[in-house]
């Protein structure tokens, strides 16, 4: 063998063991004894993370509440290494599906979802049609300060909420409802829908103010099939949405439709007005779960397709579905696509843009055969899938998750550490990269490592935001029993007391000091800090 001949060998083993090079750091099975479904998941400034979802279950396994009705919405806060803060379940008497969760500016958090409860439980509001969108505002500690009921009196699905830059909320779902009729006494509702519908079910866009109050809705959609799948604040003060359409030009739809259903994307002004549109599809169905503006003012978009090399679509799918990640300029046209086979059906959930420009792809793929090399796995099966893509699309790593059951992930990202959380649900038994089980369906959560990366040490004590307008939250990088925390002005006043047991993250409001430098001590049973804050 000759040194080039070698070189290149070697190469080659290289390029494909560093698609293989992450390490499980931990799993982790959360859940009753009964079935739980995980829809979102968010990391935390405190290098934890925030588990979204819904549960049947009882008080038993790890959960400590009882359930409310059907299904009820569960959330658990967790420290890095996936050890339980708490947890909060809310729920009526119905079907109450959490599908996404933010976390706001004052370091609590923002819970949507879809409801069909009436007064009951924890559900506040009267029920107004089949389904109603469903929000829960939470303080730091995950209590609740305020919700609302929003719907009309159809079919009204709610998938993905935002914090917007005034300190709003931006809703994204789906609508069957027509225009909120007022009562015999003449009575509108303001928490009803303010337009007709299009067609069979359409977009609808909520925007709220702070205080979960209406600002103004919009109904965006044609004759037939529009479901909205992920909005988002733009960095012009707009909106970019997206999902799936079957309908052919009508209402608010302006382009043709390619295939049985195709992405269909919207960019919104600040009121909801559309300023452009773009559909993007092949020749069968294409399904968009994700989407996010990218550092360069663009956008990256991603779901599944059965399509061949047809319309948008420059390379035909192996085998079921496929994914589909398409990148798009700043007014929707197409700059680059790929297409990653995994199994015989493909299901791209998540994307997101790190801070280097990559992206981080997650989803789940069904088997296609009845065993794997060194494995045992029968056919059909879901397993989860993980990929971090360069700027280009090009693989940098990918790597597969499971057990001998199904697995369906729903959000995969990089934790201030640096390092990576795999969240979903799964109904396997203990077996391959999973150790432990609690019932029929449990949230299943993976964190890994990144061998490329150099662990980010934590500081003692932060400040995020830091410049503040109005909330910050004091993050405590080391374990302590109990302690306070207190905000002081240059002159050595006293201006807030906490006290603290165990918390990590440590709210405090600055929204009625004047502009300034004010200084956090957080003083513990383990150490004594302080960190200056500046206040815009």
């Amino acid at each position: 063998m000759n040194y080039k001949t070698y070189y290149i060998l070697i190469a080659s083993f290289l390029a494909v063991t560093s698609l293989h090079a992450q390490d499980i750091l931990w799993e982790h099975s959360y859940g009753g004894k009964h079935a739980e479904f995980l829809y979102d998941a968010q990391s935390t400034a405190d290098y934890g993370f925030i588990l979204a979802g819904s549960s049947i279950s009882s008080k038993n396994g790890n959960k400590t509440e009882s359930n409310k009705g059907d299904l009820d919405y569960w959330i658990w806060k967790m420290d890095e290494k996936g050890t339980p803060e708490w947890q909060k379940s809310f729920g009526g008497n119905g079907v109450d599906l959490l599908q996404s969760i933010k976390i706001t500016n004052d370091g609590g958090f923002i819970l949507a979802g879809t409801s069909t409860s009436s007064i009951s439980g924890d559900k506040k509001d009267e029920s107004k049609g089949l389904e109603d969108f469903w929000i829960i505002k939470l303080d730091a500690r995950g209590q609740e300060l305020w919700q609302r009921t929003i719907g009309g009196s159809g079919q009204d699905i709610l998938l993905s909420i935002a914090q917007t830059k005034d300190g709003g909320y931006i809703l994204g779902g789906s609508s069957s409802s027509n225009k909120s009729e007022p009562t015999d006494k003449g009575i509108v509702d303001k928490y009803g829908k303010q337009e007709d519908s299009r067609g069979g079910i359409d977009y609808w866009v909520v925007k709220l103010d702070s205080n979960g109050e209406i600002e103004w809705d919009k109904t965006i959609g044609g004759k037939y099939k529009d479901e909205l799948k992920s909005i988002e604040q733009t960095k012009d003060d707009g909106f970019i949405i997206g999902g799936y359409s079957n309908s052919p030009e009508s209402g608010e739809k302006s382009q043709k439709s390619f295939g049985f259903g195709d992405y269909w994307v919207l960019k919104l002004d600040k009121e909801g007005n559309i300023q452009w549109q773009e559909t993007i599809g092949g020749d069968k169905d294409d399904n968009l779960f994700a989407l996010t503006q990218t550092n360069d003012g663009g956008y990256i978009i991603g779901g599944n397709s059965n399509s061949g090399a047809t319309h948008s679509k420059t390379k035909s799918n192996k085998n079921g579905t496929d994914f589909w990640v398409v990148k798009i300029n700043e007014v929707g046209s197409i700059e680059w696509q790929r297409t990653y086979n995994f199994g015989k059906y493909d299901v791209l959930t998540s994307i997101v843009e790190n801070r280097d420009g990559t992206f981080l792809i997650g989803g789940y793929a069904q088997s296609e055969t009845k065993s794997k090399i060194g494995k045992s796995d029968k056919e059909g099966i879901n397993d989860y899938i993980a990929l971090k893509l360069k700027v280009d699309g090009d693989i940098i790593w990918k790597q597969t998750f499971g057990s001998k059951g199904d697995e369906v992930l729903k959000k995969l990202f990089e934790t201030r550490d640096g390092g990576y959380i795999l969240a979903g649900t799964s109904k396997g038994e203990v077996s391959r990269d999973k150790n432990s089980n609690i019932g029929g369906s449990d949230f299943w959560v993976i964190k890994l490592g990144d061998k490329d990366k150099k662990k980010k040490e934590k500081e003692i004590l932060e400040a995020i935001p830091n410049p503040v307008e109005s909330f910050t939250n004091a993050i405590v990088g080391y374990d302590y029993k109990k302690g306070t925390a207190t905000l002081y002005d240059l002159s050595g006043r006293r201006i807030q007391s906490v006290k603290i047991f165990g918390e990590r993250t440590i709210p405090f409001n600055l929204s009625g000091l004047p502009q300034g430098i004010y200084v956090i001590e957080v003083k513990t049973d383990t150490s004594t800090d302080g960190v200056k804050v500046i206040k815009n």
